[in-house]
């Protein structure tokens, strides 16, 4: 039998250990709110804005937020230098900026990089996202799914290439020749692509520009900045897809070496700006005529034959991927859900496009009036983002409806019918 003396005493220093832990934590959101509010103080002439402001830090395990200000409904309280509570279960959490509780916020999960210019990076990066609006730029995630197919792929990993090699060199010459290839291997892609020019533009001008703002405020030196993007670069190359977060590196990329020479090149820049045309002009590049030939031919100096061959082989096993997705979520009977007002959060780097179809999320949580769908195997989000569909349910109650690798959390009013001719299932609303 254990003594009861020890056991409190046990208990007293677990709690200590607890609040002690917490406290830490708490010192050291504040050190990062003060990081990233002194790093953009000294960048308020990127955008003529301060873009410091009201910020979130969530821990997705328990929600705990950790504000830098307060709430204008009261849900947070003040914790010495900072403000804390808890996040509702209806918001989701991610990276992102949200409207809640009668502010605009930039929303960042915990733990944060341990790196300072990583950390302030993605701070400033949804920093931008908050008062992004208010710069005149429209918040648009439009997929790229042209990016998951083989030509999409093996031109944007050769401009990509060439950029790497831009960054590092030292002669303008060389700077001149690499940032002329790029764009080359750029323009070449969007012949195979109707509206590829169109769709990569929307996505650069948001998370494009929210990356180059994170990357100016992060103030990391030449050295710092280069192997930011050499190894960045390099690892983005290892993602599933690309058609949702190339931007992070190709805006960025451009505007790096921009800046050099035009500290104000963002002042020049609005939601109708075609980035492409502008950083040629901006460069005052010449794009040869006879994109193809030069394209392949310049294709060599930058890895071309690996890439060629490597997007090859993943083009075989996509198109294995692709087939078995259909027949999950199209084929075979399933599960939709239209959307009523919905919110989404998700993984960017492993999304796969299916065709015409829309595009499959491996994990993916969506808040709606009919209450949380959280996935982990997989979900078919329909072209124009007005329902999703998943694998039939195998257990149901009135609150909690299971399926492979899902999870509804049902809310009132709502109930789950199959179709007889179909086999499949829809959520409906009681009347």
């Amino acid at each position: 039998m254990k003594h009861p003396y020890l056991i409190i005493l046990f208990s007293l220093f677990a709690h200590i250990a607890t609040a002690q832990k917490q406290q830490n934590l708490q010192d050291s959101v504040q050190v990062f709110f003060n990081e990233v509010k002194t790093a953009a103080d000294k960048k308020t002439k990127l955008w003529n804005k301060d873009v410091y402001g009201s910020m979130l830090f969530v821990n997705p395990k328990t929600r705990q937020i950790y504000a830098n200000e307060s709430d204008t409904a009261g849900v947070l309280e003040p914790k010495g230098d900072i403000y804390m509570g808890v996040l509702p279960k209806q918001i989701n959490i991610a990276n992102t900026a949200i409207s809640w509780s009668g502010k605009r916020w930039a929303m960042v999960m915990l733990p944060l990089p341990q790196n300072k210019y990583d950390r302030i990076n993605l701070l400033a990066h949804e920093l931008f996202h908050s008062v992004q609006p208010s710069l005149g730029f429209e918040l648009s995630n439009i997929d790229n799914n042209h990016l998951d197919l083989e030509e999409g792929r093996i031109y944007l990993r050769l401009e990509l290439e060439a950029l790497k090699k831009a960054i590092q060199c030292s002669s303008k010459k060389e700077l001149r020749q690499h940032l002329t290839n790029a764009l080359t291997f750029r323009k070449y892609r969007y012949t195979f692509y109707e509206a590829a020019s169109r769709t990569e533009n929307q996505l650069e001008l948001n998370e494009g520009l929210a990356e180059f703002t994170g990357l100016t405020i992060s103030h990391r030196d030449k050295n710092q900045t280069t192997a930011f993007f050499v190894e960045g670069i390099d690892n983005f190359f290892r993602n599933p897809t690309f058609v949702r977060s190339f931007a992070y590196y190709t805006t960025p990329a451009y505007g790096y070496l921009l800046y050099k020479k035009d500290k104000n090149w963002t002042k020049k820049v609005d939601p109708q700006t075609e980035l492409t045309n502008y950083f040629i002009n901006a460069f005052n590049i010449q794009i040869p005529t006879d994109l193809k030939n030069v394209a392949e031919k310049i294709a060599t100096d930058y890895n071309g034959r690996l890439i060629m061959e490597e997007e090859k082989a993943r083009a075989e096993k996509t198109k294995k991927l692709i087939a078995t997705y259909k027949l999950k979520f199209v084929d075979q009977p399933h599960f939709e859900i239209q959307f009523e007002k919905m919110n989404v959060s998700f993984d960017p780097r492993n999304i796969v496009p299916l065709e015409d179809k829309g595009t499959v999320y491996p994990n993916i949580r969506v808040t709606d009036l009919w209450g949380v769908l959280t996935v982990e195997n997989g979900a078919l989000m329909s072209p124009n983002w007005d329902k999703i569909s998943i694998t039939n349910p195998v257990d149901a109650t009135d609150k909690k409806i299971i399926g492979d690798g899902w999870i509804i959390e049902l809310k009132d009013g709502y109930f789950v019918e199959k179709d007889a001719l179909n086999g499949n299932f829809k959520l409906k609303k009681k009347l």
